[in-house]
């Protein structure tokens, strides 16, 4: 809540009101010193009406043929604010003719404190919830009972498991339009009933959801992935108690290492397996898993064993679904064998060959 003007809002706000009126306008301290002018020559001197203004409360009028130090003709308004003097508003003018002015000037005054008042409670909101956030990712030790404070300020209860989110922006997004892409996850968030987010340098956003009203929401997540694919990856971590979400980041970061390189938008660490497996593996030794299962298998062959282990390796149903003779398949399953050093139809090699797959449909070589 403002309770005094400084000299940067209190010249914005002179400025404006001269804009509208086209008169000069001066901001008056209550010791009568002008802090605030359109006309620059008098910031800083002494305004014996405005010191008389602001300690009666009363709006005084100067005439031309009034003589008062430092004082020209015009209209001299205190403003209050809470139940608290500001300053007062000086226009310099005919009485007669500026007088009208007087009541615009106050409210342009109020509002554009008002303004101000606002963007600093959105501000110390938003250092709120980068504050919680941040805390909680990183299991630092902390004021528990300020965070709690914080927390349910924001109406989230402590006790209940939460989950972290992570939305990872496209690298070829351009931040410049980071304001935009900001305002449509933000959006995004309050349809979700997601209230704890911020943005975690240089290109995450991190949020912190109720289990259960993540439960409930997941769809609107999901819908914002497949309709901005080309914007960001969203991941979410497992449920957590308030004191372990930092777990419950590391599971999302885990879950968005799984598809880094995929297709997919979304995921979340409940819906992994093997993923879990491969996500841990670094590129180099995926690579060179590659490289032992699938280098020298055809396009042909992928398809064919693909085929094969989504029909449970049944040769019936497998040619049934390639249309090819079963003998044939039997050919080529050998022609596979030989060419990789793997038989699809040996329990051993066949994990293999389809750890290989998963890797590859999820695209993890570059």
């Amino acid at each position: 809540m403002i309770t005094s003007v400084d000299s940067a809002l209190a010249q914005q706000i002179v400025n404006t009101v001269k804009d509208v009126c086209g008169y000069d306008i001066n901001f008056i301290s209550e010791n009568g010193e002008i802090f605030a002018s359109t006309n620059t020559s008098r910031i800083g001197t002494f305004h014996e009406i405005g010191k008389k203004a602001a300690f009666s409360g009363n709006t005084i009028e100067v005439n031309e043929n009034d003589s008062f130090t430092g004082t020209q003709q015009g209209i001299n308004m205190p403003v209050y604010h809470n139940g608290k003097l500001l300053a007062v508003i000086g226009i310099t003018g005919i009485p007669a003719e500026v007088r009208k002015y007087a009541y615009l000037a106050e409210r342009i005054t109020r509002l554009l404190i008002r303004e101000k008042e606002l963007n600093a409670f959105s501000r110390s909101q938003a250092d709120k919830k980068n504050y919680i956030v941040t805390t909680l990712m990183r299991e630092e030790k902390t004021d528990s009972g300020y965070l709690n404070e914080c927390l349910r300020g924001f109406g989230i209860d402590p006790e209940t498991p939460k989950r972290f989110l992570v939305i990872r922006i496209n690298p070829r997004y351009n931040l410049m339009n980071l304001s935009l892409l900001e305002q449509k996850i933000g959006q995004m968030f309050m349809q979700a009933d997601i209230e704890l987010f911020t943005f975690n340098y240089p290109r995450e956003f991190l949020a912190i959801a109720e289990d259960n009203i993540y439960r409930r929401n997941a769809f609107l997540l999901q819908s914002f992935s497949r309709k901005n694919p080309e914007l960001a990856k969203i991941a979410v971590g497992k449920a957590c108690p308030l004191f372990h979400l930092h777990l419950s980041y590391s599971s999302a970061k885990t879950a968005l290492k799984s598809i880094e390189d995929a297709e997919k938008n979304f995921v979340s660490f409940d819906d992994l397996t093997l993923e879990l497996i491969i996500s841990s593996a670094d590129k180099t030794s995926r690579e060179e898993f590659l490289k032992k299962t699938l280098s020298h298998l055809s396009e042909e062959d992928i398809k064919i064993i693909e085929a094969y282990f989504s029909e449970d390796m049944s040769l019936a149903n497998t040619s049934g679904r390639l249309y090819i003779h079963k003998n044939t398949l039997q050919y080529k399953l050998n022609h596979i064998h030989e060419k990789s050093g793997l038989n699809p139809r040996r329990f051993q090699d066949a994990v293999l060959l389809y750890l290989a797959l998963q890797i590859q449909d999820l695209q993890y070589l570059s």
